[in-house]
């Protein structure tokens, strides 16, 4: 069995994003020679997600408005965790309910996926350096 890991790094110059990885996850892929088996991606900050949708702009506003009348980033002071001096408590749980990671089969050396799925990373508390690993295990 063969193993690989990869960390993609971002730096989203706003506070909120959503950005399609699919073709750095599948570069990750190709890089692995892994044919047959499964691959994980996973944002590791908790204030990022990673998630499985279409890539249709206007479903990413949705998400935007949806996510920020959830948790919505003002006023800083109505949450608990910014009175230690932070101001993301929002974007922690915008993290929370968009997920962790996602897992995908890889079969005949692609990713195995349904119509119209792509991988996204959603950025919640950006302007830093982000990461995201990628580790795949199969044949």
């Amino acid at each position: 069995m063969k193993s690989y890991r990869k960390e993609l790094w971002f730096n989203v110059p706003a506070r909120r994003a959503y950005i399609n990885i699919t073709p750095g996850v599948e570069e990750c892929l190709r890089e692995s020679g892994v044919h047959e088996g499964l691959i994980l991606v996973n944002a590791m900050h908790i204030t990022a997600s990673v998630f499985i949708n279409d890539d249709e702009s206007g479903l990413h506003q949705d998400y935007d408005k949806w996510l920020e009348k959830l948790a919505p980033h003002e006023p800083i002071s109505a949450y608990q965790h910014n009175r230690t001096g932070e101001d993301n408590a929002d974007a922690h749980m915008k993290r929370q309910v968009m997920g962790r990671e996602v897992v995908v089969a890889v079969t005949n050396g692609r990713l195995d996926f349904g119509p119209w799925e792509q991988i996204f990373y959603g950025e919640f508390d950006g302007l830093r350096r982000k990461r995201v690993l990628v580790k795949i295990i199969g044949e």
